[in-house]
C-alpha cells in the first residue's frame, strides 16, 4: 500500500503539545503505512517544550520534525499575560506564510517521487487559520482538540451566540444552553478568554471548526457519552473522533524541567507514607499564588490534619512574563512555624512529576487547577479531584466535573487567577478533608471511571476503535493523489 504522511501543526503550549505529539505517536504505532511530520512553531516564551519535542521525535523514526522559522517580532509577554488567547492566536497567524512554504515544498517533493502522499493536515484549534493552507493545496484538514467534547460544544455554540448577541457575555446574563452539555451553564464558568479581551479572537477561531474534515478530541465515549452522542445526527459538524485519554504516562515534559535529585526526594518521601494518605496540590505550568493566598493554603493544610505534597510555585514579578518559579526561600512565604509543625506530615516542592505522583499508591486526593490533561491523568489513576480552576477553560471543566459528571469535589468553580480573590483556610481545610474521605461517592465513581479510562484505549475499547476509524478515513482520502 502507498505510504501516507500526515502533517501536524501543534501549538507551543504544554497543555496542547504533549497530547498532540502522543496522538501522533499512537497513530504510527497502529499503522505502519503512516509517517508524520511535525511543523514545530517556536514558543513565544522561554520553555523546555522544544527539548520535549526533540526527545520524542528522536525515539520515533517515522516522526520527523521541521522547525518553523521565527517571524521577526515576538509578542511582548505583558500583552500575552493580559489577553493570552488573543495574542497567542495572532502570534500563530504570523507563522502562516512560513508554514505555507514548508507544506507546499513537502507536497511538491512527494508529487515528484510518487512514493508518499500527504493525506492531510492536523491542526491544533489555535492553528485554525492554517486550514486556509490545506484548502489552497487541496488537502483535507483535521482539528485536534486537546480538551473535551463539552468544551468543543461551547466553541461550536459561540459563533451563533455572537451572531445573535454581538457582545461579550456578562456574569449576570442568563445561563447558556449548550448542545453537548446536559445542564445549563452559568456565564461565570465560561472560558476566561471571553472577558479578558480575547472574545473576538475566540469567535474567529470557533467559526473555522466546521470547515475541517473531522475533529479529533482528547476524550472517550464512556466519560462524555451525552456530549459525544449529541453530535451523532449533526450534519453541520464534521465527524468526531474521540481518541482519549491521550496522555504521556512517562511524564517526559516534567522530567525535562526537573532535577533528578528533586524527583527522587519526592518519590522517596511518598514511599514512606501510608497508602492513599496524601493529598497532592498542583496547579499546572502557569499556576501560582500571591503570598496572602499561600498563607491561607498553609493554614488550611495544617488544620486539616492530612498528609500533603504541595507543588508550591511563586508568580513572576509584575510585568516579567507569565511563568511561575520555585521559591528560593520557603521560610519567607510560609507562615511562621509552618514547616516545623508539619514536619514529617507534609512535603513542599517546586515543580513535581505529576503523572508519577498521581500513580503513587500513597496519593489519595488531588487539589487541581482542572486543566484537561490533569483531569485525564487523575481519572486514569483513580484519584479524586478538588476543583480550583485558574485560567483558560478550567472553570468550565471544573463545573462539568462537579455538576454534570459527578467526578470531582467542589471547592471553587469560578475562581480566576489574577482576580485578587483569596480562598480562606477554612474552605481549603473542608475541601481537603472531604476529598480524603475513603468512602465518598465521588471516590467510588472516579475509581470506576478509571477502569473505563484504561479499557477505552485498549484493543476493543471505544477510543481504540475511534483511532482505527480515523486511520481508515485518512488513508481513504484522495487515494490516487495529493
Amino acid at each position: 500500500m502507498k505510504k501516507v504522511e500526515l502533517l501536524f501543526i501543534p501549538v507551543p503550549g504544554s497543555g496542547h503539545l504533549v497530547s498532540t505529539l502522543q496522538f501522533a505517536k499512537n497513530l504510527i504505532g497502529r499503522n505502519d503505512t503512516i509517517s508524520i511530520t511535525i511543523l514545530s512553531i517556536p514558543s513565544p516564551l522561554p520553555s523546555s517544550l522544544s527539548s520535549y519535542t526533540n526527545s520524542l521525535v528522536a525515539s520515533e523514526p517515522r516522526i520527523q520534525l521541521i522547525d518553523v522559522p521565527q517571524p521577526p517580532a515576538k509578542p511582548p509577554s505583558t500583552e500575552l499575560f493580559k489577553s493570552p488567547a488573543k495574542i497567542f492566536s495572532l502570534y500563530i497567524e504570523t507563522h502562516l506564510p512560513n508554514i505555507r512554504n514548508i507544506i507546499t515544498e513537502i507536497v511538491s517533493s512527494h508529487a515528484k517521487s510518487d512514493s508518499v502522499r500527504v493525506a492531510g493536515i492536523v491542526v491544533d484549534f489555535f492553528c485554525a487559520s492554517m486550514i486556509d493552507v490545506a484548502k489552497e493545496l487541496h488537502l483535507p484538514s483535521y482539528l485536534f482538540m486537546p480538551s473535551n467534547t463539552g468544551y468543543l460544544s461551547f466553541m461550536l455554540h459561540l459563533p451563533a451566540y455572537h451572531e445573535q448577541n454581538g457582545e461579550v457575555p456578562k456574569d449576570s446574563d442568563p445561563e447558556w444552553l449548550i448542545k453537548g452539555i446536559e445542564i445549563p451553564v452559568p456565564p461565570r464558568v465560561l472560558p476566561v478568554a471571553l472577558t479578558d479581551g480575547s472574545y473576538s479572537a475566540y469567535v474567529k477561531l470557533a467559526s473555522r471548526f466546521r470547515e475541517t474534515k473531522g475533529i479529533i478530541v482528547n476524550t472517550f465515549l464512556e466519560l462524555e457519552t451525552h456530549a459525544i452522542n449529541s453530535f451523532s445526527d449533526d450534519d453541520q459538524t464534521p465527524p468526531l473522533y474521540p481518541v482519549g485519554p491521550v496522555i504521556d504516562l512517562d511524564d517526559g515534559l516534567a522530567h525535562s524541567n526537573l532535577e533528578q535529585a528533586q524527583r527522587d526526594r519526592i518519590i522517596k518521601w511518598l514511599d514512606d507514607q501510608p497508602q492513599s494518605s496524601v493529598v497532592f496540590l498542583c496547579f499546572g505550568s502557569m499556576g501560582s499564588f500571591e503570598a496572602e493566598q499561600v498563607k491561607e493554603i498553609a493554614a488550611g493544610l495544617e488544620h486539616s490534619g492530612q498528609r500533603f505534597l504541595w507543588a508550591l510555585r511563586m508568580p513572576p514579578p509584575r510585568g516579567k512574563g507569565m511563568m511561575p518559579s520555585d521559591s528560593s526561600n520557603l521560610e519567607e512565604v510560609l507562615p511562621d512555624g509552618f514547616l516545623e509543625k508539619t514536619h514529617g506530615k507534609g512535603l513542599i516542592c517546586g515543580w513535581a512529576p505529576q503523572v508519577e505522583v498521581l500513580a503513587h499508591e500513597a496519593i489519595g486526593g488531588f487539589v487541581s487547577h482542572c486543566g484537561w490533561n490533569s483531569i485525564l491523568e487523575s481519572l486514569w489513576h483513580g484519584v479524586p479531584i478538588v476543583t480550583w480552576p485558574m485560567y483558560a477553560e478550567q472553570q468550565l471543566n471544573a463545573f462539568r466535573m462537579v455538576k454534570e459528571l459527578g467526578l470531582a469535589m467542589e471547592m471553587r468553580l469560578d475562581y480566576k487567577k489574577g482576580s485578587g480573590e483569596v480562598v480562606g483556610a477554612d474552605e481549603i481545610e473542608r475541601a481537603v478533608v472531604a476529598v480524603m474521605d475513603m468512602d465518598s461517592e465521588v471516590r467510588k465513581k472516579v475509581k470506576e471511571m478509571g477502569e473505563m479510562t484504561r479499557k477505552a484505549v485498549k484493543d476493543g475499547g471505544s477510543s481504540f476503535a475511534s483511532v482505527g476509524r480515523f486511520i481508515e478515513d485518512v488513508i481513504g482520502n484522495n487515494c490516487g493523489s495529493n
